[in-house]
């Protein structure tokens, strides 16, 4: 049988021994409204909802957001074939080959150092 999003928000609520007052205070997601998606009423809550809640529940994002019916990024995609976003007054297009192997890397290494915080 497959689990829907409520049934298994519940269970992992009820696993970690929090009520839905508890959930509320920590999420500031009102605890009617975690009862209306833990009982399917609300069958597709905001992903900010699912990541708040992923977060209280130490439960995996994309498992939620695969319940709730979000289309999860194919794992097939490589990332050397995904075009990169670049935005700036000169363009992305003028730079030459060197030059976006150089932004690519400053632009990897700026997330590494957000990612550390």
């Amino acid at each position: 049988m497959n689990q829907t999003l409520g049934q298994y928000l519940k269970q992992v609520r009820k696993e970690r021994k929090l009520t839905l007052r508890a959930v509320e205070k920590e999420t500031n997601i009102s605890n009617a409204y975690l009862s209306q998606l833990e009982n399917s009423k609300i069958v597709k809550p905001s992903p900010s909802v699912l990541h708040k809640l992923a977060a209280c529940y130490g439960a995996s994002y994309n498992y939620l957001m695969k319940l709730a019916g979000y289309p999860l990024p194919s794992a097939t995609i490589k990332r050397e074939k995904m075009k990169p976003v670049f935005r700036s007054k000169g363009g992305y297009d003028d730079l030459t080959d060197e030059e976006r192997e150089k932004v690519r890397e400053y632009v990897e290494f700026l997330r590494s150092r957000r990612h550390k915080r």
